[in-house]
């Protein structure tokens, strides 16, 4: 399949750059995944397209104000790095500008509160860095840190939580799983109070996000590795409601890659726990939900390809020309829609 299939024209004005004051109150598209139905709505609700006995499956990874502004040592050139995900005792990262840094070089932060010695370089652009501090990393980072939002986002975020879900639990992403900001802790227990299952799992978003795809034929595009676990409680109770012929309603294009990749490796939900480079398009079948609440993604992005395997690709432009025909807002702080 050639990229340019998953193109299409978006206003600049369209791209929300700030969030909205209530989360809740996002537009909400419907989508019949099979007849490419529409409907408009508002994310509050929700509650009326899940039933009792249905699981919605969120991803509780919390972003790390993981962009950091440094300088390098011995000549203080300024140099600004992004970490990705840890592997072993070190740290992925993008480093800017690249050029300036090689192996051996030293970035401080905060008057040497943190420094990042680069110890590997790639061709891809990707660093690898030890990190040198005392205390926790976590706290250095929300003191030192800014919060790393996506590049088409210009407006400074003035509250670091609303780039944050209100589950976020386990600490190690680069990025927010956006579709879960549409939801409160009102909304979460409305939706228990009806009997539907909240469950969670993890993936921690690293590069394969911010990467587009770079090639003509869609099918030789290699997503980066991002790391996910699942719990043996989560497992047994999507296992269940496959059994007793429940819904499964993925929160996110990262739980939807979580989920499908336990899937297609065991044939049913495991507690597992590694490293996905999953790549969904159209011609892979998704096995793993039978709903998918997402944003709305970049032209040609891994995100749209994605949905539109769950769907159709003709389905979901239908429906992304139908968003900008009445003015929702795209991409991370953008409105939402539920197929299924």
């Amino acid at each position: 399949m050639n990229i340019n299939e998953f193109d299409f024209e978006l206003p600049e004005e369209l791209i929300a750059q700030t969030p909205l004051k209530n989360r809740t109150e996002s537009k909400l598209l419907i989508l019949d995944k099979e007849t490419g139905d529409i409907q408009d709505k508002n994310f509050y609700d929700i509650v009326k397209y899940l039933n009792p006995g249905d699981c919605l499956v969120l991803n509780d990874t919390k972003v790390l104000p993981a962009r950091l502004f440094g300088l390098k040592e011995n000549t203080g050139a300024k140099i600004e790095i992004l970490l990705l995900n840890p592997e072993d005792s070190l740290y992925k990262v993008l480093v800017k500008p690249a050029k300036r840094v090689s192996i051996g070089t030293r970035v401080t932060f905060g008057n040497g509160q943190l420094v990042a010695e680069i110890v590997e370089k790639h061709d891809d652009g990707i660093h690898m860095v030890k990190l040198h501090y005392e205390g926790i990393l976590e706290e250095i980072l929300d003191q030192l840190g800014e919060m790393p939002l996506p590049p088409y986002i210009k407006e400074r975020l003035e509250d670091k939580d609303r780039y944050q879900t209100v589950f976020a639990r386990e600490s190690g992403s680069a990025a927010a799983p956006t579709a879960g900001l549409h939801f409160t802790e009102e909304l979460l227990e409305n939706i228990k109070k009806r009997g539907i299952e909240i469950h969670m799992v993890t993936l921690h978003v690293g590069l394969g996000t911010f990467r587009p795809v770079s090639v003509t034929d869609i099918e030789t595009h290699e997503m980066h590795s991002e790391f996910y676990t699942m719990s043996e409680e989560t497992a047994k109770a999507l296992n269940e409601a496959r059994r007793r012929g429940n819904k499964i309603i993925s929160v996110g294009t990262t739980s939807t890659r979580t989920l499908e990749t336990i899937y297609k490796k065991h044939g049913k939900f495991v507690s597992d726990s590694g490293f996905t480079d999953i790549f969904i398009y159209p011609g892979i079948e998704v096995e793993s939900i039978d709903g998918l609440i997402t944003n709305f993604h970049l032209p040609k992005s891994s995100l749209v390809m994605l949905v539109s395997a769950f769907s159709t690709r003709e389905n979901i432009l239908k429906a992304y020309q139908h968003a900008i025909d009445h003015k929702y807002r795209f991409f991370s702080f953008g409105d939402a829609m539920i197929i299924l």
